[in-house]
């Protein structure tokens, strides 16, 4: 019996293959280069009072005239309490950004930058000697860029049996 399994298992082994081998490969280079780009955050108004011995008529924000505007601060009156004693006194102000006229968006781009309390900005990429290239052999060739560049290059073989 076990003669027999043996001499079965020689004659699958002998047998010819009969099955589809299908490969696919492939061959890609993507290039980049980052854009400019900058991000204006605009900051409010803020103003705060604190002391101690100090009477007052307290100031504050005035609204501004326009959304385009910043608010302003009204000024308050102080005086000492009691004269001659110690006091403490701190006032704060910031202004706010204000939109600065001439200030157009056209089709979702700012035309001129406003300059604002927060500003961010990023420069370019530089291409400089940024290449990429496959031949009709699949063989592909990377040159380097400037900075804010980016090149990959990949190759994907794929092999079905069916």
């Amino acid at each position: 019996m076990k003669k027999a399994a043996l001499l079965f298992g020689m004659v699958l082994m002998a047998a010819p293959a009969n099955a589809d081998l299908i490969t696919k490969h492939s061959t890609s280079v993507q290039l980049t280069v980052d854009a400019a780009a900058s991000q204006a955050t605009r900051l409010g108004s803020s103003y705060s009072v604190s002391g101690s011995n100090v009477s007052a008529t307290l100031g504050g924000l005035t609204a501004p005239a326009s959304a385009t505007d910043a608010a302003t601060m009204n000024a308050g009156t102080y005086t000492q309490t009691t004269a001659g004693s110690a006091f403490s006194f701190t006032e704060t102000f910031n202004q706010g950004d204000a939109i600065p006229t001439g200030t157009t968006v056209s089709s979702g781009v700012v035309g001129t930058l406003p300059a604002f309390g927060s500003v961010t900005t990023t420069a370019g990429g530089v291409a400089g000697s940024l290449a990429g290239t496959i031949d009709s052999a699949g063989t592909m060739s990377i040159t380097a860029g400037g900075a804010g560049t980016s090149a990959t290059g990949q190759f994907v073989a794929e092999i079905t049996v069916k």
